[in-house]
């Protein structure tokens, strides 16, 4: 790829997703640059892959083919605000904040014409074995969405999906590790009850809980046909599948992805009727 990639934020996020771009050889560090106010920040990307950096945003607006914006969301407006001049005509705007529409960030313009991508990757993403959601703005043509999506890729799988269906995808993936780090630090407790160290437990928790996702991604097989492959008649697993039943297992993790859907809903009209 020869476009000219450019990053405002150079947090965890950011970061990662340059990363993925330079471990993976997609883009030459050449055709990558990258502000923040952080020159510790700077000065660690510079060193680790060799990329420009600059404590100017007009900089990388007037470079970027496909621009990033990885600041925090509340630092959205103001951003856009000071680069909106400086930008390139047919320039893709890739924005990775949560909360803030394709339609709100048009606003933010003030009726320059840009292609927006909204993004809205999962934390794995900072070990690139992440899920992003992506949808794509008005004007976006393919090479512009495959651009985006080839980049993307490198930190993890990607979705088009359409907007409405982002809460879904919040509380399905986007808030979902930390519903499975509590499980796996349950399942280390129950470890440590019966003699392991909590290291240990830890260890063999996530072990069990990584092999057994990459088995759903990699077989295509439903979960319940794997898990009933795992209870053998009068066995263990099928005592521990029956008391996980009993203690409302199943609808306790379909309640709370249904109250963290609902909650972003409430913060997106909660947003918009304060504009």
């Amino acid at each position: 790829m020869e476009k000219n990639i450019g990053f405002i934020g150079a947090g965890n996020m950011g970061s990662a997703i340059i990363g993925g771009m330079i471990e993976s050889k997609t883009i030459q560090s050449s055709h990558i640059m990258v502000s923040d106010l952080n020159v510790g920040r700077l000065e660690a990307l510079a060193k680790s892959y060799k990329i420009a950096t600059t404590s100017s945003n007009i900089d990388i607006a007037k470079m970027s083919d496909i621009l990033f914006l990885a600041v925090k969301p509340d630092m959205y407006r103001h951003v856009i605000g000071e680069i909106n001049e400086y930008l390139k005509t047919d320039v893709v705007i890739v924005s990775i904040a949560a909360g803030i529409t394709i339609e709100e960030m048009y606003t933010y313009f003030d009726d320059v014409p840009v292609k927006i991508i909204r993004t809205m990757p999962n934390t794995p993403s900072l070990v690139n074995k992440g899920i992003t959601a992506v949808c794509l703005g008005e004007n976006v043509t393919d090479t512009d969405a495959q651009a985006t999506i080839d980049i993307l890729s490198r930190i993890g799988k990607v979705e088009i999906l359409p907007e409405y269906l982002f809460h879904a995808f919040i509380g399905v993936a986007g808030s979902s590790p930390a519903y499975v780090y509590m499980l796996i630090d349950a399942m280390a407790d129950a470890g440590v009850k019966y003699g392991l160290t909590k290291e240990q437990a830890i260890k063999m928790s996530a072990k069990a809980v990584l092999g057994t996702a990459q088995m759903v991604l990699d077989l295509g097989e439903h979960p319940m046909v794997l898990k009933d492959r795992v209870c053998s008649p009068g066995g263990t697993t099928i005592e521990a599948v029956c008391t996980l039943e009993e203690q409302g297992f199943r609808n306790a993790v379909i309640t709370a992805i249904s109250d963290c859907v609902e909650k972003s809903m409430e913060m997106e009209k909660r947003k918009e009727l304060s504009r």
